[in-house]
């Protein structure tokens, strides 16, 4: 589905021929994020998590003037205290060059027309505590801070051990 947001900016479903932009998207973002080391995954297993039999996320593409400069990465989580899905945001991201355009808050507002859409509860997401333009940019558009929650992981050989220890 591709909607206007305006004369200059749509939003629209990747599909699997934007494979190459979303794998550069993705690399972009890390190097913004001072993160491109972690970025390890191969486009091929890309492709069949994002476009296979069973996805396991969705993409939503921000073009201005008909040149992809942004992306959105979601997936669809679960409240137990609401009783119903949410959408959980992994990653937003638009080139350097369009910040400004209202790109961002375009993305951000079609999650937010999807969640309505799936009955979610609500739509959250994760931000760097170093990264004070976007926490400036999530609050002015009504996002508040989960303080109170620390976000945990297991990954890489801790996740191979607990794995082990189920078996």
């Amino acid at each position: 589905m591709t909607r206007k947001d305006d004369d200059a900016q749509s939003i629209r479903s990747a599909t699997s021929a934007d494979l190459p932009l979303i794998a550069a998207l993705i690399r972009e973002l890390a190097e913004y994020e001072k993160l491109a080391h972690e970025v390890r995954f191969d486009e091929a297993v890309l492709a069949q998590k994002l476009f296979g039999p069973r996805p396991f996320a969705e993409v939503l593409i921000g073009e201005l003037e008909g040149a992809a400069q942004g992306f959105a990465l979601f997936f669809h989580n679960f409240s137990t205290f609401e009783g119903k899905p949410g959408i959980y945001l992994e990653d937003l991201f638009v080139r350097p060059a369009a910040r400004g355009s209202g790109l961002g808050t375009a993305l951000l507002r079609r999650l937010a027309l999807i969640a309505q859409e799936r009955d979610c509860a609500r739509l959250e997401w994760s931000v760097l505590d170093w990264n004070a333009p976007a926490i400036d940019f999530y609050r002015a558009l009504g996002a508040r801070p989960m303080d109170e929650w620390t976000v945990m992981r297991v990954d890489g050989e801790a996740l191979r051990q607990l794995a082990i220890s189920a078996s």
